[in-house]
């Protein structure tokens, strides 16, 4: 069920855009034998927050390291704000702020100075640098706390630390590596709400991610599986693609029940996790005509509208996760959680 992606060309931008902000051209990159990225092709535009959604191994990560010009790419070009990573990296780091998923504050340093040591790294000295940081706290709501020793925030306020850290020398773009990573429910909802905040101001926000509730937060997304570029556009127009109900049906012989409904109705469908799955229009008005054409052969039925995990098993054939990876990011977040709960909260 595997359908081919439909890549802008290079540069390409709608009339009420203008020139984007990012454009990445053919990226591709290889770690000796494995291919991280395999030609991918998108535009980031001024003032949005974009997703790059994928599972471990789909080439996100390798994505933002060279966007954030930690690595150079073996193939094709990336362009912020005009200027190549790889030929001008200096020009880019001043276009850019990074938020990476390790925290890299000092927590025996003050929020205060935390920001002054990174100012000192872009050239701000003086006056200039004192009023930078007091309206970096200010934004990030800190500016009560900027005398108090990072260890003492909570984890929520450790991350608009980081993220105040990126803002410092006024970048026209800021690039997130999962930023929820670690933090609890409440704290990743006011995370959230500030990008956008953020977002309105004029930010152009690139976030990895493989947290589908995130995913849908970004105004488009790039979806990566194995080093290439499955699907682009808005959350909404992805799930729309779909374009009915996703149907599951559970059965002790699934293979040969997909058969069977194709030969009768001339529907495709995949067995997934040992489930055949589907998608029409109507499906609560299906799924009784199906019941009634093969009885006693469905022992379970779920019928949904479709999510972005079901745009990703559309465009690839195959889940997001396997459950052995699912359960494994499961209990790495429990883990982080309860490592998280132990930083003294305000």
């Amino acid at each position: 069920m595997t359908t081919k992606t439909q890549i802008p060309a290079p540069g390409a931008t709608s009339a009420n855009t203008g020139t984007p902000v990012i454009q990445v051209q053919e990226l591709r990159h290889q770690y000796d034998t494995r291919v991280a990225l395999n030609g991918v092709t998108f535009d980031v535009r001024a003032g949005e927050i974009f997703g790059l959604l994928g599972p471990n191994g789909s080439g996100k990560t390798t994505m933002f390291r060279i966007l954030s010009t930690l690595m150079l790419p073996s193939g094709g070009r990336a362009l912020i704000c005009g200027l190549d990573v790889a030929t001008n990296p200096n020009g880019v780091r001043r276009e850019i702020g990074v938020v990476f998923q390790a925290p890299s504050i000092d927590v025996k340093l003050t929020a205060e100075e935390n920001l002054r040591h990174i100012g000192h790294l872009y050239g701000l000295r003086g006056s200039a640098l004192s009023n930078r940081v007091h309206e970096m706290l200010s934004r990030v709501a800190l500016a009560d706390r900027a005398k108090d020793y990072a260890e003492t925030f909570s984890g929520g306020m450790q991350r608009r630390l980081e993220i105040a850290k990126g803002l410092l020398h006024r970048p026209s773009v800021l690039l997130l590596d999962e930023p929820t990573t670690g933090l609890d429910p409440g704290a990743r909802r006011d995370l959230w709400q500030y990008l956008q905040e953020l977002r309105d101001q004029g930010i152009t926000i690139i976030v990895t991610t493989h947290l589908m509730e995130e995913a849908e937060r970004c105004d488009r997304l790039a979806i990566l599986s194995q080093g290439r570029l499955v699907a682009i556009g808005t959350p909404t127009e992805l799930k729309h693609e779909i374009g009915g109900d996703v149907i599951l049906l559970e059965a002790k012989n699934p293979e040969p029940l997909a058969r069977q409904i194709h030969d009768r109705y001339g529907i495709e469908s995949t067995v997934l996790d040992g489930k055949v799955r589907l998608e029409r229009e109507g499906g609560h008005r299906f799924v009784t005509e199906v019941v009634e054409a093969f009885p006693g052969e469905i022992d379970a039925i779920s019928v949904s509208k479709p999510t972005l995990e079901d745009v990703f098993i559309h465009r690839t054939g195959h889940r997001f996760w396997t459950e052995e990876e699912k359960q494994k990011n499961h209990e790495d977040t429990k883990a982080r959680s309860k490592a998280g709960k132990k930083t003294p909260k305000s």
